[in-house]
């Protein structure tokens, strides 16, 4: 009984995200939505009072000849100054260089084929949430690598696949490393405080702490998982896949390795010349301080040197990289896969700088503060519900950056004004934006990853994937959810500079 409930359940999840429609179009109807809704409000006689200000704030309609000449003449610096926009393309600039020469999946293989058996699941999982740190690279390299690592030893196939899976997509956020998502939902997390104070800034490491410990746990969850439930449900593989040899490192692929070890050395050490001292050269000139200092504020440049450092070195080393013209090429793919989210940043642009100009983002955010603040409802209980309900959401839609860029206008400027710092929330939200991918038809990468089941086995559909993955999704969210509130009880900070609350 129970079985047919769920199976009917993720149907109707699978025809309701399916009629969605993409997230481009949903932006563009969000800002039409917005002008349509600024005229609507601006005919009540309605205005609510910014706390600790004492300023009104009326609603402005855009639905007027000021309004239009605003939108049109604003319509190209919208995009242009979209915070998110110009740190995603130079941060994945840098990681381009590292992914292009071969650096990135060299490393993953070298770290899945020298696990210990004992530790391998350990390693696919944990590998897999350090992939997170260059994008697709996880999704198409180590979770059919995975399979073919766990067949090669006599363990079943899928079940190193879904470990690999539940690595790189339900430990999306966590990570050791920042990579090209820190930036991105940063940005958009500082463009929703701006509606409460524009002086707000979010740097990229605003979550690091957390999530840097959020590593170690989803790693030891996922392997639980995969040992304790997933292998003992899929038993004895009896298909008809041989196991494949899994090559070793070329000669040329470990002198590539160390000419990089060597390069990230020398980067790493210059970049610690410059933070360790108390007249480092990378701190705050005024104060000495690393909170506010040229390196934290410009993070996203060390994550483009970096890698660009480390994957020339690794390029020249294995000789993936003759030239200058290699170089431009790998950077030049990276921004052919970005065109799709260019165009989505357009339009999300135009909504956030839509929703800021009308003060919809500032009534609605004390608004729903004021109903949060009279419901009772103490901090922890509504840090898990807001966890839950990005965990659904994410259900109907995949991409971290377009849900973000719809949720944070409203949900950060209204915790703002309940004294919750943006960082907090950003840190809630990513928990809930994980946990569900892996079950999540909407996710980009999810058919991708049925294609490598029905290697393993034809009849392999969503359900078997769902199925097969929903222990990793409602582990995730326990263990994740309970960091969470320990670390707000013990108040620790989120990252440098980043704390629970404001003033």
């Amino acid at each position: 009984m129970k079985k047919i409930f769920m199976e009917s359940f993720l149907e109707k999840i699978e025809k309701v995200g399916n009629k969605l429609p993409n997230p481009t179009t949903l932006f563009a109807l969000f800002a039409l939505g917005v002008i349509i809704l600024s005229w609507v409000v601006s005919q009540f006689d309605f205005s609510v009072i910014l706390p600790g200000s004492n300023k009104e704030i009326r609603p402005v309609s855009l639905l007027s000849i000021e309004g239009f000449h605003r939108i049109i003449t604003s319509l190209i610096t919208n995009f242009t100054s979209f915070a998110p926009l110009g740190t995603v393309l130079v941060s994945l600039l840098g990681i381009a260089v590292a992914e292009h020469s071969g650096l990135i999946g060299t490393s993953l293989r070298l770290i899945v084929i020298k696990a210990p058996k004992k530790l391998l699941t350990f390693v696919v999982v944990f590998a897999g949430i350090l992939s997170n740190t260059a994008s697709e690279i996880g999704y198409v390299l180590l979770v059919p690598l995975s399979a073919m690592i766990f067949l090669a030893v006599g363990r079943h196939p899928i079940a190193g696949l879904a470990a690999a899976f539940a690595g790189v997509s339900g430990g999306y956020s966590a990570n050791l490393l920042l990579g090209t998502i820190d930036p991105l939902l940063a940005g958009l997390t500082q463009e929703a405080a701006h509606i409460i104070d524009m002086s707000y800034e979010v740097n990229a490491a605003a979550n690091y702490y957390f999530l840097f410990v959020s590593t170690f746990f989803i790693a030891g969850v996922g392997t639980w998982i995969t040992e304790k439930i997933i292998i003992p449900r899929l038993g004895e593989y009896k298909g008809n896949v041989k196991p494949e040899e899994i090559k070793p490192l070329s000669a040329e692929e470990k002198k590539g390795l160390v000419y990089s070890s060597v390069a990230v050395a020398i980067f790493v050490g210059i970049i610690l010349l410059g933070i360790i001292p108390e007249n480092g050269f990378l701190r705050d000139p005024k104060t000495g301080s690393i909170l506010k200092s040229p390196f934290l504020s410009g993070i996203v440049a060390f994550i483009f040197m970096g890698g660009v450092v480390a994957g020339l070195a690794y390029g020249i080393g294995a000789k993936t990289i003759k030239s200058d013209n290699d170089v431009v090429k790998g950077m030049s793919k990276s921004m052919e896969t970005l065109g799709s989210y260019i165009v989505l940043v357009f339009f999300a642009a135009q909504f956030v700088a839509f929703f800021n100009w009308t003060n919809l983002g500032q009534i609605l955010a004390v608004e729903g503060a004021m109903a949060l603040k009279a419901s009772g409802l103490g901090p922890i209980p509504l840090m898990i519900l807001f966890i839950i309900i990005t965990a659904v959401l994410n259900l109907f839609i995949g991409s971290a950056s377009a849900k973000w860029a719809i949720m944070a206008p409203i949900f950060v400027p209204m915790f703002m004004l309940l004294g919750y710092s943006p960082e907090l929330v950003q840190a809630a939200y990513r928990v809930g934006d994980s946990v569900t991918n892996i079950i999540a038809p909407m996710m980009s990468y999810f058919a991708l990853i049925i294609a490598f089941i029905n290697k393993y086995d034809e009849k392999a559909g969503i359900g078997t994937l769902i199925a097969t993955m929903l222990p990793y999704t409602i582990s995730f969210f326990i263990v994740w959810t309970i960091l969470f509130v320990v670390w707000f009880m013990l108040g620790l900070s989120l990252g440098p500079g980043a704390e629970l609350f404001i003033q």
